[in-house]
């Protein structure tokens, strides 16, 4: 767990996590992400293919802003504290956008000895436009 995890006692019902921050987002870092990731889809590489589609440009692949959250979820909980992460992609990503990752406990239980805590998460941008919609069970100590 990380040095500065937080306690379940901590960790009340409507407290907030502290927020990732990443970004600007720029096309140069997704013409590197989509071959590390396995996803090479030229509507998110090649704007002259994004606008053939019917976009203005090339956007951000939706598992890289996961990949955001999933590193708000590592950063305060590390990795062997998540239980269960999942989201819904509810907006586009543009290039220039910057994202701000959240998380708000919605409950917490104790579960066969193991201490949880249940996450609402989001990704928006500086206009507040909800990208990523998420939940996370974390095991805290």
């Amino acid at each position: 767990m990380p040095s500065s995890a937080l306690t379940y006692e901590e960790l009340q019902e409507g407290a907030e996590i502290e927020p990732v921050v990443k970004g600007p987002i720029t096309k140069e870092q997704l013409k590197e992400y989509g071959p590390a990731s396995g996803d090479p889809n030229p509507i998110h590489l090649d704007d002259e293919f994004a606008k053939m589609a019917g976009y203005p440009g090339v956007f951000a692949h939706g598992m890289l802003s996961m990949g955001f959250l999933g590193q708000l979820l590592v950063d305060r909980f590390g990795l062997e504290g998540i239980k269960k992460f999942k989201v819904r992609f509810a907006r586009i990503t543009w290039p220039g956008e910057v994202i701000t990752c959240t998380g708000k406990v919605i409950g917490k239980r104790v579960e066969n000895g193991e201490k949880l805590v249940d996450l609402e998460l989001a990704t928006q941008n500086e206009k507040g436009e909800k990208k990523i919609l998420g939940e996370a069970t974390v095991r805290v100590a």
